[in-house]
């Protein structure tokens, strides 16, 4: 089954490779690895260990370095060939991987070009587990955090200080945390999410409180264990070495975390948060 992720990532390297100066945007990368946008950039940096833009510049130094040894184009030909229509920003990036400006490294007859094959980094041994299950709808209830994901407990505040006022903690039945960019592509300040709660059946959420719905469906929920700081590796072993085994497909929404328990009830050691990522429908 990996191989077939593993198709998928390299389809993506052969467009870059293909057209190096093209725009290449995550969304049309994307559709060449058949993956969904949420999901797609998690997939390709946890099994290639970098992310799209520094692989977009890898290769573009690459085949530039390699062009400027083999050919007669100016060295502004080449950067704008290889997607710097600047000659200063190509000959920054340039002096940046390689130590020297293009026209020192035509000059040079050491070779100092990047390495021509392309390695996927093993996943974290670590294993957590997983299981495949079919879930209802839920309906979430809070409020939208925007900045740092560490900084998102100030949402949770918010919300308790809104729940704890309307007195319904009691009917409070989880906690939730949805996360909607990747924050190796997205700026911290920029980033988006949203801290809510699910509240008994038949319980309206108090004024103030935004509300929704996570699509039913098919779900992988893996159980980590332990402090939130832990969290980052166990998404990198989710999705570049349970994903890539599994054969299974993202599909096109957000993953969420649902807090099992909390720091308030329990030690770091001992925190639960399943982690749901949603999947296509069996067989596809």
């Amino acid at each position: 089954m990996d191989e077939n992720y593993h198709n998928r990532i390299q389809r993506v390297h052969a467009a870059i490779h293909t057209n190096p100066a093209a725009d290449h945007s995550l969304d049309d990368l994307a559709d060449t690895a058949a993956l969904s946008r949420f999901h797609f950039h998690r997939v390709f940096t946890a099994m290639s260990g970098e992310t799209v833009a520094e692989a977009v510049r890898r290769i573009r130094l690459k085949r530039a370095a390699m062009a400027l040894r083999r050919g007669n184009a100016s060295v502004a030909e080449v950067g704008r060939a290889h997607g710097y229509p600047n000659p200063g920003s190509f000959s920054r990036a340039f002096r940046a991987a390689f130590g020297q400006t293009p026209s020192q490294f035509r000059r040079d007859p050491v070779d100092l070009a990047l390495p021509l094959y392309l390695a996927f980094k093993p996943g974290d041994p670590k294993m957590y587990p997983v299981t495949i299950s079919e879930q209802p709808s839920r309906s979430v209830h809070g409020l939208r955090h925007q900045g740092p994901y560490p900084q998102i407990g100030q949402a949770f505040e918010r919300v308790s200080a809104v729940i704890g006022k309307a007195g319904l903690w009691p009917q409070v039945r989880g906690m939730v945390a949805i996360y909607l960019d990747d924050p190796a592509i997205v700026p911290p300040a920029k980033l988006r999410g949203m801290a809510a709660v699910t509240f008994a059946d038949g319980v309206t959420a108090p004024e103030g409180l935004l509300s929704q719905e996570l699509a039913a469906g098919r779900y992988a929920v893996m159980r980590v264990t332990g402090p939130y700081s832990g969290l980052s590796k166990a998404y990198t072993w989710l999705f570049g070495t349970w994903l890539v085994q599994s054969g299974e497909t993202p599909r096109d929404e957000p993953h969420y975390e649902l807090y099992v328990n909390s720091p308030t009830q329990a030690a770091p050691e001992d925190l639960i948060t399943d982690i749901y990522l949603p999947l296509s429908a069996a067989g596809m």
